[in-house]
C-alpha cells in the first residue's frame, strides 16, 4: 500500500479520489439517462466531495503532480461541466411544452458551456504549478458553476420558463472565463 503515499504514483491517495470524483460522474450521467435527476445530483455531490478532498490530500501527503493536476481536470471536466449541462439539457427537452426553437437553442447554448467550461479547465492546467494554491479564483471554478447549474437546474425544472434556464447557462458559462475573483476556500 505503499503507492498511496508516492507522489510518482498514478495510484496514489490524491489520486483515488479523484477517481472517486470520475466515477460518480459517470454513474450521474448514466442516472440522467433514465431520467433519475435526483440520483444524478446526489452522485454529482458526492463527486464534488471528492474533489475536494484530492486535492487536500495532495497537498498534505505532498502527492502533487502533472499527472494528478491533468486527472483532476479530466475528472472536473466530466462531472462538474459535461454531466451537469447534459442533466439540463435532458430535463429541458424532457418537458412535454418544449418547442423546436427551445431545443436547439438548449443545444447551442449547451455546446457554449461545454466549450467554457474545457477553456477554463486548460487555462486553469497551462497556469496550474504543482502544490501551488492561489488565493483567488479568476473566474467562476467548475465545481462552484456546477452548484450554480445546480440550482438552474430546480428552478428550470420547478419554477423558470425554459428560456430563463437557457439564459442562466449562458451567464454562468460566461463567468467560467470571467475576470471575476473569487476567494479560494
Amino acid at each position: 500500500m505503499n503507492f498511496l503515499y508516492r507522489a510518482d504514483s498514478h495510484f496514489n491517495l490524491a489520486n483515488m479520489f479523484t477517481f472517486g470524483n470520475l466515477a460518480s460522474g459517470l454513474i450521474a450521467m448514466y442516472l440522467a439517462t433514465q431520467g433519475n435527476f435526483v440520483w444524478a445530483i446526489v452522485f454529482l455531490w458526492i463527486g464534488g466531495g471528492f474533489d475536494i478532498f484530492d486535492g487536500k490530500m495532495a497537498r498534505k501527503h505532498g502527492l502533487s503532480n502533472e499527472f494528478g493536476i491533468q486527472l483532476d481536470s479530466y475528472a472536473d471536466f466530466l462531472s462538474f461541466v459535461l454531466t451537469p449541462v447534459f442533466i439540463i439539457f435532458v430535463a429541458l427537452i424532457d418537458q412535454p411544452e418544449t418547442s423546436s426553437f427551445i431545443f436547439v437553442l438548449a443545444a447551442g447554448v449547451s455546446i457554449y458551456y461545454i466549450i467554457s467550461g474545457l477553456r477554463r479547465l486548460i487555462h486553469f492546467n497551462i497556469n496550474a504549478e504543482e502544490g501551488e494554491v492561489d488565493e483567488y479564483f479568476t473566474g467562476l471554478p467548475t465545481p462552484m458553476g456546477a452548484i450554480v447549474l445546480w440550482f438552474v437546474f430546480l428552478g428550470g425544472v420547478y419554477v423558470f420558463p425554459a428560456f430563463v434556464t437557457i439564459l442562466l447557462m449562458v451567464i454562468t458559462g460566461w463567468l467560467l472565463n470571467s475576470n471575476v475573483k473569487i476567494k479560494h476556500l
